[in-house]
């Protein structure tokens, strides 16, 4: 992934209200240009030994590769869990327009 590359950032948390402010945040700080939650997902999951089915929130962020790493380390400062989800997944095309739109959303971020 090169800077000025796009990619969607997935966060889960236990919490909506907790995820939904989170995301603000990014978004404040231009880490983000969107987020796009969805409240309820159910998660199946091993975890210390043992196998958990637990309700969560999903909320995919929008944003420039190049700033991945500043979600993840503000995911590990601020989530709740001890091992936040956090993937990237690169955006291989979209709509020029909007592409456009998220760099410019994210341009020097705070």
């Amino acid at each position: 992934m090169t800077d000025e590359q796009i990619c969607e950032v997935v966060v889960t948390a236990a919490d909506s209200e907790w995820l939904a402010g989170f995301t603000r945040r990014l978004v404040e700080d231009r880490l983000a240009a969107c987020g796009h939650q969805t409240a309820a997902i159910r998660s199946i999951y091993r975890w210390e030994g043992a196998v958990h089915d637990d309700p969560e929130a999903r909320v995919a962020l929008h944003t420039r590769a190049s700033l991945v790493g500043r979600i993840v380390a503000r995911a590990d400062a601020e989530h709740p869990y001890d091992v936040p989800c956090v993937l990237a997944l690169p955006v291989t095309g979209g709509n020029p327009a909007y592409l456009d739109w998220v760099l410019a959303m994210t341009d020097q971020p705070g």
